[in-house]
C-alpha cells in the first residue's frame, strides 16, 4: 500500500457512478471548485448507512462551501442501487472501485468474513478533500468502520480553511 500525501494531486482514477456516467476523482463537477470524496465500505455496513445519511443531510452545507460531494465504494452497481434505495441518500454514489484503485488511493482493503457480509474485497472508510488547485487538502484513511471524521466539524474546518486561506498540513515527507 502506498501512502498518499496531502498537498499532491489525487491519483487519476475514474469511477462508475450510479447515475450512469463516469467521474474522475479529484475533478469537481456541478460548478464547484473543490471536491469531497467519501469512501464507504458498502451495502453490508450499517455504520456506512448512518454516516452517508448524515453526509446527505450536510451536503447542502458542503455545497455552499464550494464542494462537489460524492461517495464511492467497491460495491457493484446493483449493490450501490440497493444502498441508495435502502438509505434514501441523494449524494452521488460511485461503485465498482477495484483493488488496484483502492491501493492507489492508499486505502485499507478487507476481504469479506463470509458470503453473507459481501462478495468482494472492499475498502475501509476514507475521506479526501481536493482543493481548487487539484491537490489533496485533507486526507483521512481508516482501517476500521468505527473511526471516521465528524462531518459537522469537517464542514466547519473547511469553512475556516477557505475563509483564512489556511495551508495544507502534513505535507512534510519522511527523511
Amino acid at each position: 500500500m502506498s501512502r498518499i500525501t496531502p498537498g499532491t494531486p489525487l491519483p487519476e482514477i475514474r469511477v462508475a457512478m450510479l447515475a450512469g456516467e463516469d467521474r474522475t476523482l479529484g475533478v469537481p463537477a456541478n460548478g464547484h471548485d473543490w471536491q469531497l470524496i467519501v469512501v464507504y465500505r458498502g451495502l453490508h455496513c450499517p455504520i456506512c448507512k448512518s454516516y452517508l445519511k448524515e453526509l446527505d443531510e450536510l451536503s447542502p452545507r458542503f455545497e455552499e462551501l464550494g464542494l462537489d460531494v460524492i461517495a464511492i465504494s467497491a460495491d457493484s452497481a446493483m449493490q450501490a442501487r440497493a444502498f441508495a434505495d435502502e438509505t434514501g441518500v441523494s449524494v452521488p454514489l460511485g461503485h465498482s472501485l477495484n483493488v488496484g484503485d483502492m491501493e492507489a488511493l492508499g486505502l485499507y482493503v478487507s476481504d469479506p468474513r463470509s458470503p453473507e457480509e459481501t462478495d468482494h474485497p472492499f475498502a475501509e472508510p476514507a475521506l479526501f478533500v481536493v482543493n481548487g488547485d487539484g491537490h489533496l487538502q485533507i486526507v483521512d484513511i481508516s482501517n476500521a468502520p468505527f473511526a471516521r471524521p465528524d462531518l459537522q466539524k469537517l464542514a466547519k474546518g473547511i469553512g475556516f480553511i477557505r475563509e483564512k486561506d489556511y495551508p495544507t498540513r502534513g505535507t512534510r515527507k519522511a527523511a
